[in-house]
């Protein structure tokens, strides 16, 4: 009696096979249904069973593990049983996985101005999150921050389009490791493709009135550089640029991106990007013509638009599109399951998942981000305290203890996710908890002012494609009694520790802000206690950079700690007391007054004057800006040539000593001036730095080599070129005019 035989494994099922034989045949069986499926990115917290028997998706994203374990046994029921993609918002760590290792903001992390350190942050991501079952996170945001009202500034690597290009490339490099291969690889998204951070009056998502030339000159370099980084997934914006959203853009995604650029990545839409074009835009009649211009612009996948499948069918029905529409943008996603290795190893939830999620290296890495992430902005010499001179230390405001919210947007209680109302307490270190452990001394706290009070939104609870609206906030008025007991506190202490900023339901998606004081009673809070004469330290514990009362002018000291973590309670308390250097620099400008907006340094020559009739145009402080516990000197800039060829390198020495009585890590920084320009250009940009270290009084030569290609300009016609001519290095500690020192040279 014969062996029946066995039917050999389809070709999508060999492994052997090259990957563009696998995608062709797999591609081959499939129906339309599943086609349009496969472009389709849904919620796991809806119909799970729906999404896979019904629509066929291709991804889903905001899960769990007993929802990724009830996605796959679906899928096995498929006729094909194509592995879904998972992803989630894990933007500073694995935002809502409880236990998860929640870095500083992305702000706060640039303040490091160290792409190797957001590298190795960003490996440690993918680590926690490949464990979890998780494919796919929607980091980095490449977006330049411009107006300081708009909500999601935090998320941002701050205002300069060379240093967002720098530590973005390494954020993409660590997420997706040394090949999708690997089983701790994740795939990287770059966002919001394009421009999606210029917004009118700082509103969310609103229309970037911005033209190809600003485009090219600014908002698109950090996105060509992860481009060719291989940044394997990029998102587009919800908005609108000349009156075409970004999802049917055809410029922007065919001519630029997939043509100048020859991306070959896979594009995803935001948050129902296509529905919005229906109803929110109402560019589109319906979904079936939204689909179909979504499909013919170049889009693969597409996020939380549902109705998208009943409208693409339509569409082919109706001849808006024809059959194989579908074909190119189902390869490149087949094309990641395969290299993701998805067919052999869905990769679900693995066992040892606790023993990653949390790791004691990765808490080890939290720590020395949030030191890094942290800038000293005044000092009159308070700092660091001197146990000597410090029995006591009043610890005041609403956000000394608050572990929540020093976590910042996208991590456990922010909202997004609604299965997870915040971290674990005893992984949090507030910066109460920071000075009570480190301090040898007495530490007393008083909360001293309330912040903010909610109510629902008027309009409803939810918009129209079902998210939740964001409550509506009332300031609270200032509080004596609170006021009251944080002056006690003061006078009977012999420094004062204000941490005061924004929380939460200031900051965010749809959280944009018509001012950029301190909300409720903080203010009143800090006129207090500086009042009192007793040295005062304010702490700003905010997503981005705050107005601050003009009494802080007379604080002893200032520190920005964006939103610094789990472990930025420890590092604020290490730097007071001087067990570390503080070292961040600023990777955005802080204005002095709401009405300032925009501060960024890099703005185009040609205003009339250098003030406004009632204040200056100069910000409170400026990017690159940051103080250390010692005092540097730059002492002249050399160049190895003063004339060079296009093709050619400027190399540029420049002598820097310590002079103090601190080590200290020195962020020389090198700005190009490009004195005459065809059309109008910026007065100077950002485009080299290197970090160096120097015990006291070490002197270093630093040599710093430019490419004589970078020193570009987009000429009026929006190409962008190098023109010869007379040019200037700017080398110093920061952006402003006074720290630079220059040297001109000339590109033949």
């Amino acid at each position: 009696m014969t062996s029946p035989t066995i039917a050999p494994a389809p070709p999508f099922r060999q492994p052997a096979l090259p990957i563009p034989e696998r995608v062709a045949d797999l591609l081959s069986r499939m129906t339309l249904e599943e086609k349009v499926g496969q472009m389709l990115q849904l919620d796991a917290r809806d119909d799970l069973a729906d999404h896979v028997l019904s629509r066929h998706v291709g991804s889903i994203l905001h899960t769990s593990p007993e929802r990724i374990l009830e996605a796959r046994e679906l899928t096995q029921r498929t006729r094909l049983r194509i592995p879904l993609l998972v992803g989630e918002d894990c933007i500073h760590g694995h935002s809502f996985w409880p236990g998860a290792t929640i870095y500083p903001t992305q702000l706060g992390m640039a303040a490091s101005w160290d792409a190797d350190l957001l590298e190795r942050v960003a490996r440690a991501t993918a680590e926690e999150v490949a464990v979890t079952g998780i494919h796919w996170t929607f980091s980095p945001v490449l977006c330049i921050a411009r107006d300081l009202r708009w909500g999601r500034v935090g998320e941002t690597f701050g205002e300069d389009p060379f240093l967002i290009g720098e530590l973005a490339s390494g954020m993409v490099r660590g997420y997706q490791g040394t090949g999708l291969g690997d089983p701790s690889a994740i795939l990287a998204t770059a966002k919001h493709f394009a421009g999606y951070s210029e917004t009118q009056g700082g509103r969310d998502a609103s229309e970037a009135d911005i033209s190809r030339r600003k485009l090219r000159s600014w908002f698109l370099p950090p996105f060509e550089r992860v481009a060719r980084e291989g940044c394997r997934t990029f998102m587009l914006g919800y908005q609108t640029t000349d009156g075409v959203p970004i999802t049917t853009n055809d410029w922007l995604l065919n001519d630029v991106l997939r043509g100048e650029w020859g991306y070959g990545g896979t594009l995803i839409t935001d948050w129902d990007n296509v529905g919005r074009m229906v109803w929110e835009q109402r560019v589109q009649p319906d979904y079936v013509h939204a689909a179909a211009a979504a499909v013919t612009a170049g889009n693969d996948m597409v996020m939380t638009t549902p109705r998208f499948f009943e409208g693409a069918l339509e569409a082919v029905e109706r001849g808006l599109l024809v059959a194989d529409a579908f074909d190119a943008a189902v390869a490149r996603i087949l094309t990641l399951k395969f290299e993701l290795g998805l067919f052999e190893d869905p990769r679900l939830p693995a066992a040892n998942r606790d023993e990653v999620v949390g790791a004691a290296a990765h808490r080890e890495l939290n720590l020395e981000v949030a030191r890094r992430s942290l800038v000293l902005l005044e000092n009159d010499g308070v700092l660091p305290l001197d146990p000597e001179r410090t029995r006591r230390v009043a610890v005041v405001g609403p956000l000394a203890d608050d572990a929540q919210t020093q976590l910042g947007d996208w991590a456990g209680g922010s909202g997004q996710a609604g299965w997870l109302d915040g971290q674990p307490r005893e992984m949090i270190t507030t910066v109460l908890d920071g000075l009570r452990s480190i301090a040898p001394w007495d530490v007393v706290h008083a909360r001293g002012a309330d912040i903010l009070t909610l109510e629902p939104d008027p309009a409803g609870p939810t918009f129209p494609d079902g998210q939740p609206r964001p409550p509506v906030l009332h300031a609270c008025e200032p509080d004596d009694e609170l006021i009251s007991a944080a002056v006690a506190a003061a006078e009977r202490s012999d420094v004062v520790v204000a941490v005061v900023g924004d929380r939460i339901e200031l900051v965010g998606e749809g959280r944009s802000t018509a001012t950029l004081e301190l909300i409720g009673g903080q203010r009143a809070l800090l006129d207090a206690v500086i009042d009192t004469g007793v040295p005062v330290v304010v702490v700003l514990l905010a997503s981005k950079p705050l107005v601050l009362p003009a009494s802080v002018s007379r604080a002893a000291a200032v520190v920005w700690a964006a939103n610094p973590g789990m472990a930025g309670g420890a590092a604020l308390a290490e730097l007071l007391t001087g067990a570390i250097e503080p070292s961040g620099r600023l990777p955005i400008s802080f204005p002095r007054h709401v009405g300032q907006q925009p501060t960024y340094y890099n703005q185009v020559r040609g205003q009339h004057g250098d003030r406004y009739a009632d204040l200056t145009q100069a910000p409170a402080w400026a990017f690159g800006q940051g103080l250390s516990y010692t005092t540097v000197e730059y002492r002249g800039v050399a160049l190895a040539d003063t004339e060079v060829d296009p093709a050619g390198t400027v190399v540029v020495d420049v002598e820097v000593c310590n002079t103090g009585a601190r080590p200290v890590r020195e962020t020389v920084q090198l700005y190009v001036r490009d004195v005459v320009t065809s059309a109008s250009w910026c007065d100077r940009e950002l485009k080299a730095y290197r970090q160096v270290e120097l015990s006291p009084g070490e002197v270093r030569t630093v040599r710093i080599e430019l490419a004589a290609a970078a020193c570009t300009i987009v000429d009026a016609s929006g190409r962008r070129v190098v023109e010869p001519g007379e040019f200037d290095v700017l080398v110093g500690a920061s952006s402003r005019p006074e720290d630079l020192t220059a040297a001109r040279f000339r590109i033949r």
